[in-house]
């Protein structure tokens, strides 16, 4: 992809916001990510509508970003929108690029089967006795817990889903290999692709290790396609069908210890 900004100059008077907001998503979201999940969890057992609350935040904290780095954006008279991602595809992704997208495409379709199926039951399964320590469930069970299971908490979810796509493209790749590139003043798409893999892993650490390896992996999937294609359009649609593959999972397959406490009738 060409157009990358390759000197902080090109963010003109938005370059110091650029670098900060940039440094946030790498050392701040992680933090702040995994404050906001540790609550959420605390609050599952006893509050029925803990999980609608958590995906409102989760709508409010992204869309925020987003129009936070679009505004710095637009003050960045040396940025035009093809540097960050704005525009059509210019062209299909490369062979390689392909290969690995239907590779992903191949394990969202099968962990969705396992997830039907109630194949990962026993991987919920707390890692430690009941009650014991601060949280009922360990880090790495957070994806299992903030899947719905209501029709209004999968509205809600939905929604949150598409704006994952959205948004964190637009802020993961689309903006923050923008800066990373003027600040580097350039850099292969390879070691572009590396970074995008690791602060896309850093931002879901609530997940535990295993999170932070397949996000990671999956982020750098997206910074490829990005790369490859000139646009946010190809991974912004594919990063929203991998979330919005937990829709067809039904409640009876998730974990009971992870339903919370149930609501009254009308509720």
């Amino acid at each position: 992809m060409s157009g990358l900004p390759t000197s902080l100059a090109d963010f003109g008077p938005a370059a110091l916001a650029a670098v900060v907001v940039a440094g946030y998503l790498v050392v701040g979201e992680p933090v702040v990510g995994h404050v906001l999940h540790r609550r959420f969890e605390g609050r599952l057992r006893t509050d029925a509508g803990a999980r609608r609350s958590f995906y409102r935040r989760l709508l409010v904290l992204e869309w925020g970003l987003a129009v936070l780095t679009f505004v710095v954006w637009l003050f960045a008279p040396g940025v035009d929108g093809g540097a960050v991602g704005l525009r059509w595809p210019q062209e299909w992704p490369r062979s390689f690029t392909a290969v690995v997208v239907a590779v992903v495409l191949l394990f969202v379709v099968a962990s969705t089967r396992q997830l039907r199926s109630g194949a990962l039951l026993e991987m919920a399964r707390p890692a430690r006795r009941p009650g014991e320590g601060r949280h009922a469930e360990p880090p790495g069970q957070s994806t299992l817990a903030l899947l719905p299971r209501t029709d209004e908490e999968r509205r809600l979810f939905t929604v949150v889903g598409i704006t994952a796509g959205v948004c964190e493209e637009w802020l993961y790749r689309g903006f923050f290999l923008a800066v990373v590139s003027a600040v580097v003043g350039g850099a292969p798409p390879f070691v572009l692709v590396v970074v995008a893999a690791v602060a896309f892993g850093l931002a879901h650490a609530y997940q535990g290790r295993a999170g932070i390896l397949l996000t990671g992996v999956l982020g750098g999937v997206m910074a490829g396609l990005y790369l490859d294609t000139g646009s946010l359009l190809l991974p912004v649609l594919l990063h929203a069908l991998i979330d919005l593959r937990f829709l067809l999972v039904p409640a009876s397959a998730l974990p009971s210890s992870l339903h919370g406490p149930r609501e009254a009738p009308g509720v």
